[in-house]
C-alpha cells in the first residue's frame, strides 16, 4: 500500500479569502484556475508583485476594510459600505470620520470590552475549586 498523498486544491475564491485579497482584482490566470495547497503556501511565503500591490493598495475585501476601519462587517453594511475599498478610500474615511464610523467604532469597542469581561469571568470560574 503506497502512502501517496493526493494534492489538495481549492477554488480561486477560497484562495483569495485566505490571502486577504479581493478576487475580482486578481489576475485572470488566478481567477480561472484552481490553487493547490503548495501554490497557496508559495504565494504566502513569496508573494508576486501583483499580490503585494493588491495587499498594499487594494481594492480590499470587506473583512480587511472592516479591520482597517476598526469596525465589524455588519457595521460596514450599516454605514452603507457594500463594495471593496482601496487603501486610499479607507484612509479618506478615517480622515473624514463620518458619524456612522465613529458610532460603529464605539460599538466595536464595547463588544471587545464585553468579550474580555466574559473571558476573565470564565477564567476565574475555571480556577475555583468545584464542590
Amino acid at each position: 500500500m503506497s502512502s501517496q498523498q493526493s494534492t489538495q486544491t481549492m477554488k480561486p475564491a477560497t484562495a483569495a479569502k485566505k490571502l486577504d485579497v479581493y478576487l475580482p482584482a486578481t489576475p485572470a490566470s488566478f481567477q480561472e484556475g484552481v490553487v493547490t495547497r503548495a501554490e497557496l503556501n508559495e504565494l504566502q511565503a513569496n508573494p508576486p508583485e501583483w499580490l503585494s500591490e493588491l495587499r498594499r493598495t487594494g481594492p480590499h475585501p470587506r473583512p480587511v476594510v472592516a479591520a482597517k476601519l476598526g469596525v465589524s462587517i455588519a457595521g460596514l453594511a450599516r454605514g452603507g459600505v457594500t463594495e471593496a475599498l482601496t487603501t486610499e478610500q479607507i484612509e479618506a474615511l478615517k480622515q473624514e470620520r463620518p458619524e456612522w464610523l465613529e458610532k460603529e467604532r464605539a460599538t466595536q469597542a464595547d463588544v471587545r470590552k464585553e468579550a474580555a469581561r466574559i473571558k476573565q469571568r470564565n477564567a476565574e470560574r475555571a480556577e475555583q475549586p468545584r464542590p
